[in-house]
């Protein structure tokens, strides 16, 4: 367990969002962080949020927003790898497994809403959920298992929103459409693909640069990115923000 000073409490909650006088649950969320290999670098696809967001405006944050319940029903061409699956329902609180697998797709789905690209396995998909039409559209069958679970984090009480953010990985490949024009939502006003050590560099929420060196140091001990890797979570503990290990 990691201990974080004041002053990087005080970044992180700035970051967040301004104080609030009540204490807020924290939803449930889901990021995706998609990852390419170009030579030796790997870049990350990060979007800049429009100004007039109350959440983080004008900010480069990763594909992601919050999880609808409704999504553990979708169906997938193939599930969450079990050690992927025992690290989301592992942990803090209760994570059941219908609750990992609609948190596991509610990032593909924001994936899909704010950047316009599919994961998954082109072949016949059909729902009566709006939300997820554009994977019927384009013959696409959602698939969980090029996820992998990267880190949790927890916002700290007190803020105008809360999330408990689950952050996940995947790579390019694992995209079977990309929409030239972006994703419906027209949520992030534009997207690029960064080397990683620029993206540390960008102008992102301080927890975004924390799970971006997480990410790297994963990769130098496995750049594939085998699943079962170990996933730190943060959070605020006796007015402490630490990092342990789920």
């Amino acid at each position: 367990m990691d201990g974080m000073t004041k002053a990087d409490i005080d970044k992180v909650e700035r970051s967040v969002a301004p104080p609030r006088a009540r204490a807020l649950r924290p939803r449930d969320a889901a990021t995706l962080i998609l990852l390419d290999r170009k030579g030796d670098d790997i870049q990350v696809l990060m979007g800049r949020r429009h100004a007039g967001h109350a959440f983080m405006p004008g900010k480069f944050v990763f594909p992601g927003g919050r999880t609808d319940p409704a999504d553990s029903r979708i169906p997938v061409a193939a599930g969450l790898h079990s050690e992927e699956q025992a690290n989301l329902t592992t942990g803090l609180g209760r994570t059941s497994v219908a609750r990992a697998r609609a948190i596991a797709l509610s990032a593909i789905r924001e994936t899909y809403e704010e950047a316009g690209l599919l994961i998954g396995r082109k072949g016949t998909f059909a729902t009566t959920r709006r939300d997820w039409q554009g994977f019927a559209e384009h013959g696409v069958m959602p698939s969980l298992e090029p996820l992998r679970f990267i880190a949790r984090a927890i916002t700290p009480p007190n803020r105008v929103r809360r999330f408990d953010t689950r952050f996940f990985s995947a790579w390019r490949g694992d995209v079977a459409v990309e929409l030239p024009g972006g994703g419906p939502t027209n949520e992030l006003e534009e997207l690029v693909w960064l080397p990683l050590a620029k993206a540390r560099q960008a102008d992102i929420p301080d927890i975004t640069r924390m799970i971006l060196e997480e990410l790297e140091r994963r990769l130098a001990d496995d750049p594939m990115l085998r699943p079962g890797g170990s996933v730190p979570l943060y959070r605020l503990v006796r007015n402490r923000f630490i990092r342990e290990i789920l």
